[in-house]
């Protein structure tokens, strides 16, 4: 169950927080990048004694090249958000700091924050139609279809954007529940190919919050 009144959005983007402000919902931005989101975060989380419902919203690009890859102006709905480039990339591929022995916290699963099951699921019903699956959270975006490969091979990711994992980290430390809600704007891999249709994903953020709103 999602109680409207506690949902807070963290929003990289003034454009992408205007989707849900315009449906009266509480918003922050935080600036694009993991550092951003998690010093955003921890500001709108820390001190509460009713800790928000935090959804780490925004545009994303999707990742996979097979039958499961989401559609450009579609809905993505995380079930864990992945650190993509904390590890070891050496000419024999990547390892990820978890398997180097650092694990990233003590609920990661591996380099994975996992969702809030009861958010995660409360969304799925709310948006019967989205994608799910992992989202990786990237420092550098996938502008080649090598980066995009890599990606999302050892991720097992759906999409990718750049600060989801810093918002599910930072909220699971202070006690909150979060999960990652996305819209495809374009597709990764080289730039020439990734078809971006901006106007699509902004509207399918508005619909999304528009939902939220009417809980």
């Amino acid at each position: 169950m999602i109680e409207r009144s506690r949902i807070l959005v963290i929003a990289a983007t003034d454009r992408e927080a205007d989707c849900f402000r315009g449906a009266g919902l509480s918003v922050m931005v935080s600036g694009v990048g993991r550092t951003n989101a998690a010093v955003a975060t921890t500001l709108a989380v820390v001190g509460r004694k009713n800790p928000p419902l935090v959804i780490s919203a925004g545009i994303a690009g999707s990742l996979t090249g097979g039958e499961n890859t989401p559609a450009i102006g579609s809905l993505v709905i995380g079930s864990a958000a992945c650190y993509a480039e904390e590890g070891l990339l050496t000419s024999e591929g990547f390892t990820s700091i978890a398997e180097m022995g650092f694990p990233v916290a003590t609920f990661a699963d591996g380099n994975s924050i996992p969702a809030d099951p009861g958010l995660f699921e409360a969304l799925r019903r709310l948006f019967p139609g989205a994608a799910t699956g992992p989202i990786a959270t990237v420092a550098t975006c996938s502008g080649t279809d090598e980066l995009a490969a890599g990606i999302a091979l050892r991720t097992g990711a759906i999409a990718e954007a750049m600060e989801g994992a810093a918002v599910l980290h930072a909220a699971r430390l202070l006690g909150a529940r979060s999960v990652e809600l996305r819209s495809i704007s374009n597709r990764t891999g080289n730039r020439d190919r990734q078809d971006w249709r901006l106007p699509e994903a902004f509207a399918a953020l508005e619909t999304a919050a528009a939902v939220l709103s009417s809980i």
